[in-house]
């Protein structure tokens, strides 16, 4: 027999009744029932319950033992008793008589429970985090994790894409977030960056002849975090050559739809093949987001006409100077207190926003003050457009254009929440497309780059030469479901000549391209295949598929929130002598002044 196990604790079921097997792993609970003791034993693969009464000999040990230590059970495997099966388990119609017992490893008593799915502290969870990986929900969100990843990559193959890896070691870019920095100890001085994206290696494997290509990508973005943002992540890159967008939609839709399909647990899924296209433009209007969830069926309206000549000074004041003003439908919510409607005012007022109007009707009747401002024969003529009914309320988020469709989206979202009204059991599928070429910088003043400073433009050099800048598209798209962006791609702009003129109009010299961008512009002089690609995030597809809230449910090893590892205490302080190595020397952030220092022992009393 096997030094370590003959079964795994999954494996075993009614057909090995009268078998004399071994078993290895964790002691994952015990319970006690008068002079016999009843033992969960887990491991990778799943659990068998030990039993050992007073004519076993691991008894004694299994007794004395903690929950999580590790040990190996021989034992014979027994029909467990009527009325004891245990359906919810692999093994649940058999147990295991305790023989004999090896204690591999004794475990100290646990800063938090392995059984059970109790809520617990991130930074304990963090700080053990191979403990809180034993958990089940953990345990089976990294499985998932590594299924999904090879259902991408034999999706991808399956279309005759071939997994090439890229640089980790790479330069700085001046587009893009913060990069992290490495000094290098053979070229005092200088730094290599690791990647935020293969962006350019990838299109450059294009130049040189490569035509599909993909590979699951580690990329690094020295950014805050949040819930759906890590500071390394994955994602499945990848890049085509002598394609359009509709190209690569075809060949991404497949394999995401297939794998949310194989992975949904019984939700819907949006097919291959159907996923809505909505034009940035529309999307702004319509959702008040570039990140729309196609579950909640609000949809957002613009009245700002009605409001040009009206009795309601505010709105007619904005509207005069060039803002806008949207409305949220907040369907039968005649039976809805006025403080469910000054509630909603409140928390945009928490939001940072001045405020959120509304009017409420019930059985026909307006109430509020912009009804009462606005006019009763006014308030019919809106609702009339708006094809809503009599016990229908209405939210407004007026302001400049950015600022009413930033709260008009929020509050989409918090109405549909707040209704009840998000699908649920689906996963909606969306392409944002038509992104905008340029914005006007209003900090800087001077027209930028929107999107991806790389993508082509539609039209391309006609439209850079003969149209306002503001009102040029990219050939730049976003795939996003359920609210979540998973990926943005673009067909790239592999022309010189039209890349340089792109980035005059955003105020770049061509000495600027050429110093910033020399390898990618270099190799578009020596002949470029139309490309395009994309790189959905590893990471948000297996958040969402395991039902989650943060990627860090959903990696092994995660950082917290100020990008810290609390297992290995990264990052840390490294010695003199290596930082000599590496011809670099530290600054000390400077210290505040105590007397110069807010009190806030008092804050509360």
């Amino acid at each position: 027999m096997h030094t370590y196990r003959s079964h795994t604790c999954g494996a075993l079921t009614a057909a090995n009744v009268g078998e004399t097997v071994r078993l290895s792993g964790w002691v994952h609970r015990k319970r006690d029932h008068g002079g016999v003791l009843f033992v969960d034993l887990r491991d990778h693969y799943g659990m068998t319950q030990i039993v050992a009464d007073e004519d076993s000999p691991a008894l004694e040990v299994l007794d004395r033992l903690r929950v999580e230590s590790v040990v190996t059970i021989d034992g014979e495997v027994k029909q467990r008793a009527e009325g004891t099966v245990n359906s919810n388990l692999s093994t649940g119609e058999i147990e295991v008589f305790a023989r004999s017992i090896t204690v591999q490893s004794r475990a100290d008593e646990l800063p938090l429970p392995v059984a059970g799915e109790q809520e617990y502290p991130e930074e304990i969870r963090l700080k053990y985090r191979f403990l809180d990986l034993r958990r089940e929900t953990m345990h089976r969100n990294i499985v998932l994790r590594s299924q999904v990843i090879s259902s991408l990559r034999r999706r991808m193959t399956d279309q005759g894409f071939l997994e090439y890896q890229t640089p980790i070691l790479t330069a700085s870019s001046p587009e893009g977030a913060r990069d992290f920095l490495v000094p290098s100890r053979l070229h005092a001085g200088k730094f290599y960056a690791l990647p935020q994206a293969p962006q350019m290696f990838k299109q450059m494997l294009m130049v040189s002849g490569f035509d599909r290509y993909f590979q699951i990508a580690p990329c690094f973005r020295d950014e805050d975090l949040r819930a759906d943002r890590s500071l390394e992540f994955y994602q499945l890159d990848f890049e085509m050559s002598y394609v359009t967008q509709e190209d690569v939609f075809q060949a991404l839709e497949p394999v995401l739809a297939g794998v949310f399909e194989e992975f949904s647990n019984g939700f819907s899924v949006t097919p291959a093949g159907t996923f809505p296209r909505i034009p940035y433009a529309e999307c702004m209007l319509k959702y008040g987001s570039d990140k729309p969830d196609l579950r909640n069926p609000l949809i957002i309206s613009d009245v700002t006409d009605h409001f040009k000549q009206s009795g309601f000074g505010l709105f007619e004041k904005i509207v005069v100077g060039g803002g806008k003003v949207r409305v949220i439908p907040a369907p039968n919510t005649a039976d809805k207190s006025r403080k469910f409607f000054d509630d909603m005012n409140n928390w945009a007022r928490g939001e940072g926003f001045a405020g959120l109007g509304y009017v409420t009707r019930k059985g026909g009747e307006f109430g509020g003050p912009i009804a009462k401002n606005h006019g009763t024969e006014g308030m019919e003529k809106l609702y009339n457009e708006l094809g809503l009914g009599p016990d229908d309320g209405l939210f407004f988020a007026a302001g400049k254009e950015k600022d009413a469709a930033k709260l008009a989206g929020a509050a989409r979202t918090r109405v549909g929440e707040l209704l009840d009204l998000i699908e649920q059991g689906c996963f909606k599928f969306c392409w944002i497309v038509d992104f905008p070429m340029f914005e006007y910088d209003e900090e800087l003043k001077k027209v930028d780059f929107s999107h991806n400073p790389f993508s082509m433009p539609q039209c391309e050099m006609d439209a850079l030469e003969s149209m306002d800048p503001l009102d040029i598209l990219a050939w730049q798209y976003d795939i996003v479901c359920n609210g979540y962006e998973l990926s943005s791609g673009a067909i790239r702009n592999h022309r010189p000549d039209i890349m340089y003129k792109a980035f005059e109009i955003a105020g770049y010299s061509q000495e600027e391209v050429d110093a910033n961008f020399s390898g990618m512009i270099n190799a578009f002089k020596f002949g470029a295949p139309p490309h395009g690609g994309s790189a959905p995030g590893i990471d948000r597809i297996v958040m969402l598929l395991a039902g989650e809230q943060a990627i860090r449910e959903v990696i092994a090893f995660p950082m917290n929130q100020k990008g810290e590892d609390l297992m290995m205490q990264a990052p840390t302080v490294v010695s003199p002598k290596q930082l000599r190595e590496l011809h670099i020397r530290t600054i000390e952030p400077p210290k505040a002044d105590p007397a110069k220092q807010v009190r806030t022992d008092n804050i509360g009393d």
